[in-house]
């Protein structure tokens, strides 16, 4: 504990031990959700997807968040998942048992394997979870080398990291965001949400007009 009676920085992390120990239940299709949330957000390294699954592990909602690679402290990482749930998704906090599960999608570079930094995220996703009513599901990386479910074992060459740079773009809205230089002193930084977005330009014109 610090002073302040707060979790110290390094007791706000996971092990990988500790982690693969704790029950987290497994993904149905682990390609098939890094697939749907990569193609909602096109994470850059340094942007973590938070996914909402419901009992049939579909993407019911999701989010992102941007940070930068000197914040490793879990603390920050779950206050910034939890300003995403509660602004994507109701609690479920009313509920004896969570119906639904948070993940988490984090693009970085380094190794495809466990990494300090990924200890600090997946305490985050836990906390975040619980204050949320939802239940821990699995924390997914995403490097140069493709993505892995950590603790899991499970593994896959694309997407990868660097998927977003090479993915057709046919919106500037499409891009990824970009922390804005004013706003560097900030930790961590809340991207909008995915939705839909409609289909524009003169041939969708003519076509609503007949």
């Amino acid at each position: 504990m610090d002073r302040g009676g707060l979790p110290s920085a390094r007791s706000r992390s996971i092990d990988l031990e500790t982690w693969s120990n704790a029950s987290v239940p497994p993904l149905r299709d682990p390609r098939e959700l890094v697939v749907e949330l990569h193609q909602r957000h096109l994470p850059p390294p340094g942007t973590t997807v938070i996914g909402v699954l419901d009992h049939d592990h579909r993407v019911v909602a999701s989010a992102s968040v941007s940070t930068r690679p000197q914040v490793t402290d879990g603390w920050q990482h779950r206050n910034a998942i939890l300003g995403q749930l509660r602004r994507v998704i109701p609690h479920d906090l009313r509920l004896a048992t969570p119906r639904r599960t948070a993940v988490l999608l984090h693009c970085r570079e380094g190794a495809l394997g466990w990494i300090e930094q990924d200890g600090a995220w997946m305490w985050a996703l836990r906390d975040a979870a619980s204050l949320h009513g939802l239940r821990c599901g699995a924390y997914v990386t995403l490097t140069p080398a493709g993505w892995q479910v950590i603790g899991d074992g499970r593994i896959g060459r694309s997407p990868h990291s660097g998927s977003w740079a090479g993915r057709p773009l046919h919106a500037v809205s499409e891009l990824p965001q970009r922390e804005p230089r004013a706003a560097a002193a900030e930790p961590t930084r809340a991207v909008r949400p995915w939705y839909p977005i409609a289909p524009t330009g003169p041939e969708h014109a003519r076509r609503a007009a007949h």
